[in-house]
């Protein structure tokens, strides 16, 4: 029976119900591992003495993984079954969590969030195919609606939880947590779960994942490296020109393969193209302010864990109450309504945390993560379903791919880079400033650069988002996709 294929039409309700658990579970445990390590950063880089632009890493690496597996998901669960793919994710996350336990030093850090990221990668794409394989194309809404809650609430806790757990047990404590409801996880699934879909016996291209890894990988390496040793140190320069030569080669091969890893053809519709413009700056910016606020509240204000999740809390919440509204505002009015509204807040926002002091009010840093979150609300779903509606029906399945890679991708990028600016500022005001001050400036540097990106993603909503009168045949090509 473990082996039995199922589809939407054999799948009884329970066992919907028991699936779905199941999976959600496991999503939201990768969703948390996203987040909590916000908090743990600080206490992390005290143990294993590293700086600020060392420790983002282990937010950086995490998200390349995820890059990295993104596209190479849609194989492996076309290949493999289902309950095989996900358990075998959920044991690489519990391995993960382990090293993290056990680790001695930053590099075993840096493997066990790698560990993380695999698992992450692939069950983000997972549970989003067995939601259309499972429902029925008048239940996926009410399904989708599920899950979009499930990874809102996960950052919302995060932060807080990991703050209380630092404060009481200290950082290791967290993957403790997170290994044990693994491990129950794998055994659920070991017990519950069912194949749902039939398996393909695909290639792998091989050559095109590697070209993608070390592309992506190059550029990442090489921003991030800029902050410590300068943009003519060959350290910098050496893997952006690698990384820059391999992403073009992919390209040309993507472009020739009659089953590329990754269709970039979708790029000639020219909404999905602004679309995945739009997101990679909201991203950029998203991530690189989920280091610097508790970086800020922690080393430089000298804030709790605790008090600094407790701070961003609000924010996360409202995040996660505004998600499921701004879908259903933009199926009644469009996207112009939600996406430029949607930057106008991240703009201001960012820009109150471009004025950041050592007296700066607790209640302004709130009420500006807050104003920033909705605005991220009001953006991530929208822009990304405006974009694959522009797309045809065969487009779907790699039009959704490619905007999730080249979400987390950026979202390394975008930390790398700003990260790399706060470096940069406050090493060249040691001499004349405090430590903590010469910091601050850099953050507020880096936060006043990463808001002439969001001020260019107003301009770019202001031309090119606009509400298309044909939705309704919108929605049936999107229903005929699924």
């Amino acid at each position: 029976m473990k082996n039995e294929v199922l589809n939407a039409n054999t799948l009884t309700n329970k066992q919907k119900k028991t699936i779905l658990i199941t999976i959600m579970m496991g999503s939201f445990l990768t969703a948390l591992s996203q987040t909590v390590l916000t908090s743990a950063l600080p206490s992390i880089m005290r143990d294993f003495h590293v700086n600020a632009n060392t420790g983002q890493w282990l937010t950086t690496v995490y998200m390349l993984v995820l890059g990295i597996m993104i596209p190479a998901t849609p194989y492996l669960i076309n290949r493999f079954s289902t309950r095989k793919l996900f358990i075998s994710s959920m044991i690489f996350f519990f391995l993960g969590c382990l090293l993290s336990i056990t680790a001695k030093n930053f590099g075993m850090m840096i493997c066990s969030r790698i560990l993380q990221g695999i698992c992450s990668g692939m069950v983000m794409q997972l549970v989003q195919i067995l939601m259309m394989r499972m429902y029925s194309v008048k239940e996926r809404g009410s399904a989708m609606g599920l899950y979009g809650f499930i990874i809102g609430v996960a950052p919302a806790i995060g932060p807080t939880l990991s703050g209380a757990v630092i404060d009481s047990l200290g950082w290791k404590a967290l993957f403790y947590i997170l290994a044990g409801v693994a491990l129950l996880d794998i055994i659920l699934a070991s017990v519950l779960l069912k194949n749902v879909g039939e398996t393909k016996k695909d290639k792998l291209d091989i050559i095109s994942l590697l070209l993608s890894s070390i592309g992506f990988g190059g550029l990442l390496i090489g921003i991030s490296n800029q902050g410590n040793y300068g943009w003519t140190n060959y350290l910098t320069y050496l893997p952006l020109i690698i990384g820059i030569i391999s992403l073009i080669i992919f390209i040309i091969r993507q472009l020739k393969l009659e089953k590329p890893l990754l269709d970039i053809r979708v790029f000639k519709s020219k909404v999905f193209t602004i679309s995945v413009i739009l997101i990679s700056m909201v991203y950029a910016v998203m991530s690189s302010a989920a280091i610097l606020v508790p970086l800020y509240m922690q080393s430089m204000r000298g804030y709790s864990a605790l008090a600094a999740g407790l701070i961003m809390l609000p924010g996360s919440v409202l995040m996660s109450v505004f998600s499921p509204i701004s879908g259903k505002v933009l199926d009644k009015h469009g996207p112009r309504i939600v996406i430029i509204p949607g930057f106008i807040c991240l703009f201001i926002a960012n820009l109150a945390f471009s004025f950041l002091r050592e007296s700066t009010p607790i209640v302004l840093v709130t009420v500006a993560y807050s104003i920033r979150m909705i605005g991220i609300a009001f953006l991530l779903m929208t822009t990304t379903t405006w974009g694959l509606n522009s797309l045809e029906s065969k487009d779907i399945a790699s039009g959704s791919a490619i905007g999730s890679t080249l979400r987390q991708i950026s979202g390394s990028i975008g930390s790398a880079v700003f990260m790399a600016i706060m470096s940069s500022i406050a090493t060249k005001n040691m001499g004349h400033m405090s430590q903590i001050s010469a910091n601050i400036e850099g953050m507020n540097i880096s936060f006043l650069s990463s808001s002439v990106l969001i001020l260019v993603g107003i301009v770019l909503a202001i031309i090119f988002v606009k509400d298309n009168k044909n939705n309704k045949a919108l929605k049936e090509k999107v229903a005929k996709a699924s």
